[in-house]
């Protein structure tokens, strides 16, 4: 199925239940990330607001107040560039101390770049009596701003909330697909014993990585694989109604996805392309990676005269989810067009 011509029609579509245990041998983790691009615009962009206002209580004028916001944001732009870049190098060595001093070792950092901004302003203007104390001092303090900032942002990426859809999208593996599983495999127990062990099988493996405690991420290979499970698993009581086409770039592979991605996107694919139509549908899955982004696509054909499928509530979650994980590096679009419907993602690589 050539899904190129779909690109051009994108549009954005705006339509763990149980307690969390204790991992032995859990991967030490920060209390905070800077290594976001949102995060280093949201950081820029907070700094050079405090900045412009911080320049008004100096000025007598608007010609006065251009100069000392422009002159504050020629030394603080850098030295938060700085601490951004710092944070990110020292991520993994943050990660082994306990959360109180992570915290401590941010503002730390923040008042050596305060430090390094009062530098920057002795070689900017020449002769000038720099407050090395009080560049420190407010290095730490907005620091310890973005830190809290960045703690908070961390605690949300996971509520309870989130959680708890997730556990309701682990639950979206219906009944009746139990039962419509089951009776093709009793259907194939005599003709095709081989086959209907594969069945067998594929739900086995579908179930054991589905109703898994997933955690925040895995890879885009395992949910790859789940796919597959499931759509195996439709073949059978779709026969030749379902046409499955798979384009998979080993290269994205190992990009980070939020559990339970493809599942029910490609359930959608069949529910609203393949039920519906007596002769059936197309389903494509692609992975390719581009440079510094993985894009994944999930495209069905759909009868005639059909819209927009669905209430979009498996979308949504998905949608949610990965702005969770990758925020503004994450991109969810959906098209219709020519009968063919589309799911569109990027994830960093």
């Amino acid at each position: 199925m050539d899904d190129s011509h779909i690109l051009s029609a994108f549009t954005e579509l705006t339509p763990d239940a149980r307690a969390s245990r204790a991992r032995p041998r859990a991967m030490p983790r920060p209390v905070f990330d800077a290594c976001h691009v949102g995060v280093v615009l949201r950081a820029v962009l907070w700094v050079e607001a405090v900045v412009v206002v911080g320049a008004m209580f100096a000025a007598n004028g608007w010609h006065e107040w251009l100069l000392q916001a422009a002159l504050a944001s020629a030394v603080a732009l850098p030295a938060t560039v700085l601490w951004l870049l710092a944070a990110c190098a020292c991520k993994g060595y943050l990660s082994l101390l306990r959360p109180g001093l992570q915290h401590v070792a941010g503002i730390l950092l923040g008042a050596l770049a305060g430090l390094a901004g009062g530098g920057l302003r002795a070689l900017v203007v020449p002769g000038a009596t720099v407050p090395w104390f009080a560049s420190a001092c407010a290095g730490a303090l907005l620091a310890a701003a973005l830190v809290a900032a960045l703690v908070l942002r961390a605690k949300g990426r996971m509520p309870a909330e989130t959680a708890a859809r997730l556990s309701e999208l682990q639950a979206r593996i219906r009944p009746h697909f139990l039962f419509n599983t089951l009776n093709s495999a009793i259907a194939l127990v005599r003709e095709d014993p081989a086959r209907a062990e594969l069945v067998l099988e594929d739900l086995s493996d579908l179930f054991r990585h589905a109703l898994a405690d997933q955690g925040e991420a895995v890879t885009l290979e395992k949910e790859v694989a789940i796919a597959r499970a499931y759509l195996e698993i439709e073949q059978v009581r779709f026969g030749d109604r379902l046409q499955v086409e798979w384009s998979i770039d080993p290269q994205a592979d190992k990009a980070k996805v939020p559990p339970l991605l493809l599942q029910p996107l490609v359930e959608n694919a069949v529910k609203h392309g393949v039920e519906p139509s007596a002769t059936g549908a197309q389903v494509k899955v692609t992975t390719q990676r581009r440079n510094g982004i993985v894009v994944i696509k999930v495209t069905n054909t759909v009868p005639a005269g059909q819209g927009s499928p669905g209430h979009g509530i498996a979308q949504g979650n998905v949608r949610e989810r990965l702005r969770l994980l990758h925020d503004v590096q994450a991109q969810f679009r959906t098209a219709l067009k020519d009968g063919i419907y589309q799911v569109r993602m990027e994830v960093p690589a």
